[in-house]
């Protein structure tokens, strides 16, 4: 007769094997990727890690946004950009006007109201399904111990890797008098890892916790949008600089990107629901395209905001 004992033991050894096999993995891509001495996410019992969690959650409660110095290795960076230069053919470069939803006008609504304001966006993305087997970015998204340390940090429990096949972990790239100007995120939470600075301008600005699934806040949208600076902060990011960012509720933007050096920076974004990705004009209009997935899953609303 058949076995079945030995056969599902020999499973379960396979399964765990491969488990291990599959951590180790992970914790040697990690050491090869993140500055563990001074941020030592991979052991998650020091008093050290728990320390560091505690200081990210009370900026990130603060104000919706932590940064992390020099959390990615200068070797890392070094294959990062690389990446980043071999791959610069495939950009999905985008022309366009859009409203900080990312929504087509609406005529029926006022001439002030943030959803009719349009500003010229100039800037690329390497999407996701773009990106080398062996990425650099690809590994550290790809890790369990990244997701439990921005899942502790942000104190979210579970916290998924996004379903979106383009905007899961893209690198964004910006030229010379390129502008990416004020928006919404349509995931709740991203992160962004500088690999090169621009030579001038670049600067990362926000206006943290605008709104929330209660309130859009329309009239203080509108008054960042016309230039009023009273709740907007400005982040000078340093190549290997980790930010952990509320980009669903807090309005940003990156400034005008002057002289001859382009701005590359990875985006590794993490979600609530494992399921829902960005809508179809939001994705068209952000990663130059939509796929089938962005259709299919269209209607699934994670907070009731505009995207």
């Amino acid at each position: 007769g058949i076995d079945y004992a030995n056969i599902l033991k020999e499973i379960f050894n396979n399964n765990f094997n491969n488990l291990i096999f599959k951590r180790r993995n992970n914790m040697n891509a990690l050491s090869e990727i993140v500055n563990l001495k001074e941020y030592p996410i991979n052991n998650t019992e020091s008093a050290e890690y728990k320390k560091l969690i505690e200081h990210n959650r009370k900026l990130l409660d603060k104000d919706g946004c932590c940064v992390l110095p020099n959390f990615v290795l200068q070797q890392s960076l070094k294959r990062m950009k690389e990446e980043v230069e071999r791959n610069l053919p495939k950009t999905h470069w985008t022309k366009d006007n859009h409203n900080p939803y990312f929504s087509k006008d609406d005529e029926n609504l006022s001439k002030d109201h943030p959803k009719r304001i349009f500003s010229f966006r100039e800037s690329g993305y390497i999407n996701s399904d773009d990106l080398e087997k062996d990425s650099d970015l690809n590994a550290i998204y790809e890790s369990d111990g990244m997701l439990k340390f921005v899942s502790d940090s942000l104190g979210v429990f579970p916290l998924y890797k996004w379903a979106d096949p383009l905007g899961k972990n893209p690198y964004s790239i910006m030229h010379q008098d390129h502008y990416f100007p004020w928006h919404f995120d349509g995931n709740e939470f991203t992160l962004s890892i500088l690999v090169q600075k621009a030579e001038k301008g670049g600067l990362f600005e926000y206006s943290p916790d605008l709104r929330n699934v209660e309130d859009e806040n329309f009239n203080g949208v509108t008054k960042v949008l016309r230039g009023e600076r009273e709740t907007v902060k400005s982040l000078d990011l340093k190549p290997g600089d980790l930010q952990i960012f509320k980009g669903r509720f807090s309005m940003h933007r990156v400034t005008k990107i002057e002289g001859k050096t382009s701005r590359y920076i990875a985006l590794p974004t993490y979600v609530k629901d494992p399921y829902r990705v960005n809508k179809p004009e939001h994705s068209k209009q952000v990663y130059g395209k939509a796929l089938p997935i962005h259709f299919e899953r269209n209607d699934i609303q994670v907070d009731g905001l505009m995207d």
